[in-house]
């Protein structure tokens, strides 16, 4: 007996009990459909924490300035200015792991255009600080090293800022008042969205770092800055240059062998990347969570396919006395149990990606339906079907013809 006549005898079979042959579908249905949902949400997830590490730049590393302690309490990394414009000078040119360093001196600041007034965090750096982030201008031109010198009164605006003092008007080159100090506004920074903690990073205001310390926040840390944001030649240097950063400070601090560093150290690329991993681990979790039920859908075919052989055993007894080869038989309810798991995979497949565009659509989640998936999920159910259908179908196969002839 040829293949082409055993599909259409095992097609015929399932035919014939339609609402058995649904219910046994059931399972992979709800198997792989629970896959592709689940391996949807965790790769949307962990595209979406990849887009933020890109937002922030690459290769990142952040100084911060020391810390204090009062009445026996020990306040954070940045409370005590212990950072200068010179260090930054000095890490940006004598260590060859750091590609650029920029100062920053940072406060919360009210921004005030006509009637309209936004408050938002405001960065005092050099150019080189976009260049670390990789934040290009959008519109107008960017801060250059001519600002910093003559602390220029100018100002580059994140699109969170933008929105909410200008609206659809163009700000370029208009007046905006920086705790009551003018500024224009020279350009319009490219949207990056928010970080993996939830901080909007468009709602922002850059202007000179010396503009920064003259009128905004130079009265609180005089000749000092907060932070120093520096960027590593490649990923294979970060190490390198941090401890090359922490030994330099050190130097220039003139710290002894036995006291704490003044400054802390962040590799700001290696906790996104801790961040990315955890997003790609929690998606394969919820890959093989749903795959359970893709293993309960195979013993649910298993057992109806008992079942079936169970019911058809005189049939099978006849086929074998006219001509039918164990091998025919065996082929048969093998098709029969592929059939079913991969009719149930197909059906899967669409109601597994409609249940992806939903749950984006109504909890607003990421999701990111991939072929590799689908196909994964596919093949997976099929591999199911032949697995827990080969012992039914090797039973049928072995039967006695006598015996299943007597079967009643």
């Amino acid at each position: 007996m040829n293949l082409q006549m055993t599909l259409r005898i095992a097609l015929k079979a399932l035919g014939r009990n339609k609402m058995r042959s649904g219910l046994t579908m059931l399972g992979i249905i709800i198997g792989v459909s629970a896959v592709i949902a689940m391996i949807a949400v965790g790769s949307g997830a962990k595209a979406r924490i990849q887009e933020q590490i890109a937002s922030m730049g690459s290769n990142l590393l952040i100084v911060l300035s020391g810390s204090a302690t009062s009445g026996g309490m020990r306040f954070g990394a940045g409370t005590v200015p212990t950072l200068t414009v010179e260090d930054a000078k000095a890490i940006a040119s004598e260590l060859s792991s750091v590609k650029y360093a920029a100062p920053v001196l940072s406060g919360v600041a009210q921004v005030v255009f006509g009637n309209q007034n936004w408050s938002t965090v405001t960065y005092g750096t050099t150019p080189e600080a976009l260049l670390i982030r990789d934040w290009p201008v959008v519109r107008g031109r960017s801060l250059t090293q001519t600002d910093v010198d003559s602390a220029a009164k100018v100002c580059l605006l994140g699109q969170t800022v933008v929105d909410n003092l200008f609206g659809e008007m163009d700000p370029v080159g208009q007046i905006v008042r920086i705790k009551k100090f003018p500024f224009t506004v020279v350009g319009v920074l490219a949207v990056k969205g928010q970080t993996t903690f939830g901080q909007d990073q468009d709602d922002v205001v850059y202007v000179p770092l010396t503009t920064a310390q003259r009128l905004l926040f130079g009265q609180h840390f005089p000749g000092m800055v907060r932070t120093i944001s520096v960027q590593a030649t490649g990923p294979d240097t970060l190490k390198l240059a941090e401890e090359q950063i922490t030994q330099l400070l050190r130097q220039r601090h003139r710290l002894r062998p036995n006291q704490e560093n003044d400054f802390t150290v962040r590799n700001l690329t290696e906790a996104m990347s801790t961040a990315e991993e955890s997003a790609r681990v929690m998606s394969l979790l919820l890959g093989a969570i749903a795959s359970i039920s893709l293993l309960v859908g195979g013993i649910g075919i298993m057992n109806i396919m008992l079942v079936s052989v169970t019911e058809r055993t005189r049939e099978i007894g006849i086929r074998m006395a006219v001509g039918a080869r164990s091998r025919d038989i065996l082929y048969q309810f093998l098709i029969e149990a592929l059939v079913l798991s991969l009719i149930g995979g197909l059906i899967g497949i669409i109601l597994g990606v409609g249940a992806s565009k939903l749950i984006s659509y109504f909890f607003k989640w990421p999701t990111l339906i991939s072929m590799d998936a689908l196909f994964l999920s596919f093949s997976f159910a099929g591999g199911v079907g032949v697995f827990f259908g080969f012992y039914p179908a090797r039973k049928a196969a072995r039967l006695d013809p006598i015996e299943a002839l007597r079967y009643e």
